[in-house]
């Protein structure tokens, strides 16, 4: 049953990025000033809060796993942070694709631009940490405050946008920017399909996670005995 939830989970979001695609190559017109790459926006920006959601699923997970003891808690925070940071990736590429077009530059020490990047290094040290720890429960709790840690980077890339005044537009859903109204509900209605491949990935991932812990657990026995 669950294995056909995440299957249909994929194809919806399939289905609904084609038909999303379909309705910005050829409905929606090109913008004045960036003309046909301002496109890239409805993948770059719905890239990044899927990145944060998952981000804060994994602080809130780690808290959990502080206060309940539970590895379970423990597999979900890693498994959403593995995630997220393909997302936060998927919103890097696609700005210095953006970038390279518009500024001429694949890339640019913006501190909004750096802020991200700062933050996408420290959750990929998350999952370094991981390995260096083998034993279980240490592993899930040293790892538990890093995630708390490294989230506080998150607030600082949200409010970069409103904190500095560079080269990079201003944001364009609050405060400084403007968007046409079927651009705008394009930019959410994007945002649908990737939260719906986030949720099945995330959960094939947590999957994997708990098989892993059970056979390490049953090689851990074997050692001993």
């Amino acid at each position: 049953m669950r294995q056909k939830v995440l299957y249909g989970l994929c194809l919806i979001g399939a289905w609904l990025v084609l038909a999303n695609l379909a309705v910005m190559l050829l409905v929606l017109p090109d913008e004045e000033a960036q003309g046909a790459i301002y496109r890239i926006i409805f993948f770059h920006v719905p890239a990044a809060w899927t990145a944060f959601v998952g981000f804060f699923t994994a602080a809130v997970a780690s808290i959990l796993f502080l206060v309940r003891r539970s590895l379970w808690f423990d597999s979900l925070a890693v498994s959403v942070t593995e995630v997220g940071l393909a997302f936060g990736a998927a919103n890097l590429v696609t700005g210095m694709i953006w970038g390279r077009v518009i500024w001429g530059i694949w890339w640019t020490w913006d501190p909004r631009l750096t802020s991200m990047l700062v933050c996408w290094l420290l959750y990929a040290g998350y999952l370094m940490l991981r390995r260096a720890v083998e034993e279980p429960t240490q592993r899930a709790r040293v790892s538990a405050v890093f995630s708390i840690f490294a989230f506080a980077d998150v607030p600082i890339v949200w409010f970069s946008i409103k904190w500095w005044r560079t080269q990079h537009p201003q944001p364009v859903v609050w405060g400084g920017g403007s968007m046409d109204p079927s651009m705008w509900y394009m930019l959410f209605g994007n945002w649908i399909p990737l939260l719906l491949l986030f949720v099945a990935l995330a959960t094939l991932r947590m999957r994997q996670e708990q098989t892993r812990r059970e056979i390490d657990a049953l090689r851990r026995h074997a050692h001993a005995m």
